[in-house]
């Protein structure tokens, strides 16, 4: 499975990252190399940003630190904008990562996302937590 391609939505990072979360296994699976993930400098400030909100600031500098330090995080440049989710447009980073990336999934709760769902161009799929979190579970 180490081809899967993904973008990872704030919420996912923030519900996983616990080590108590139910979720937790996401982190560490990606720590484990088991998916890559796709992230732009704006995904990457707003890890930063919310991480900071709702845990220790230590935590969201040492996240970031091994995001860049591992090879299955793959940093790129977003060229266009498609400008997808009109009620949060802070949202189109994510779904604008997922296109130039060509990922497999974006993983999100977030329902403004749904909105792409009934596009047929760009083709972007969406999976929520706990459909990835059965997905890992049972491929790995």
């Amino acid at each position: 499975m180490s081809n899967l391609r993904i973008v990872l939505d704030t919420n996912v990072i923030l519900s996983s990252l616990s080590f108590r979360s139910k979720y937790r296994h996401i982190i560490d699976e990606l720590m484990n190399g088991t998916y890559d993930i796709f992230v732009t400098t704006e995904i990457l400030l707003e890890y930063e940003e919310k991480i900071n909100q709702f845990f220790a600031p230590s935590t969201a500098q040492l996240f970031l630190d091994a995001l860049g330090l591992m090879p299955n995080v793959h940093k790129i440049a977003v060229f266009y904008k498609f400008l997808l989710i009109t009620k949060d447009a802070d949202d189109d980073k994510f779904a604008d990562c997922a296109v130039a990336a060509g990922v497999h999934y974006l993983v999100t709760d977030d329902k403004h996302f749904n909105t792409l769902v009934k596009l047929g161009f760009p083709k972007i799929n969406l999976i929520n937590i706990q459909d990835f979190s059965d997905f890992l579970q049972n491929k790995v």
